[in-house]
């Protein structure tokens, strides 16, 4: 079992920055795949970011390619996504995840969860 816990979520205005960490504790955080993916109210949730255990490997959506960066601190037990150039259609539940194996793009790739923390930007 792996344990995550995001946190770093918060109220920002457009255009701002923000950092979100995710902790995991239960296995060897080294082994395992990590991805940043997000719901906004009313819709499904999408894939943001992944990084693989060694951090040679790096996914983004489209979307947030070019203004957010995901990196990871094995030592830590930690993964990060810093956000810059936020906007409003941002705004939505972010959620860590992991998985053993090669890093994947889809919700249903990964098997463990953390709760997933908020982030609000204000136009």
């Amino acid at each position: 079992q792996v344990q995550l816990v995001e946190s770093g979520g918060g109220l920002v205005q457009a255009g701002g920055s923000l950092r979100l960490s995710c902790a995991a504790s239960g296995r060897t955080f080294s082994n395992y795949a990590m991805g940043w993916f997000r719901q906004a109210p009313g819709k499904g949730r999408e894939f943001v970011a992944a990084i693989s255990w060694s951090a040679d490997t790096i996914y983004y959506a489209d979307s947030v390619k070019g203004r957010f960066t995901i990196s990871r601190d094995n030592a830590k037990n930690s993964v990060y996504l810093q956000m810059n150039s936020l906007k409003p259609d941002d705004t939505a539940v972010y959620y860590c995840a992991a998985r053993k194996g090669v890093v994947a793009g889809t919700v249903t790739q990964y098997d463990y969860w953390g709760q997933g923390t908020q982030l609000t930007v204000s136009s």
